[in-house]
């Protein structure tokens, strides 16, 4: 009894050790990431312009990251 209780209690350890946590991110999570960053990072680079011309390039380009993060998160989800 001693036995089966060993080998059952070490056949359960063994399942639970062969259990893999569940990753963090998964890559859409990390592009979404990313590209919300490009997005802050364009907003700020236009908030830093000197033209209007230069500015409204960077609020087309953080308008773009913005759209590529909910493509991907339209399509991941």
């Amino acid at each position: 009894m001693k036995k089966v209780l060993t080998v059952a209690a070490a056949a359960g350890l063994m399942m639970l050790g062969a259990c893999q946590p569940a990753a963090e991110n998964t890559t859409a999570e990390n592009m979404i990431d990313s590209q919300e960053a490009n997005a802050a990072m364009y907003e700020n680079m236009a908030d830093e312009a000197t033209n209007e011309s230069t500015e409204a390039m960077f609020e087309n380009a953080a308008d773009a990251s913005e759209a590529a993060a909910d493509a991907v998160e339209d399509n991941a989800m």
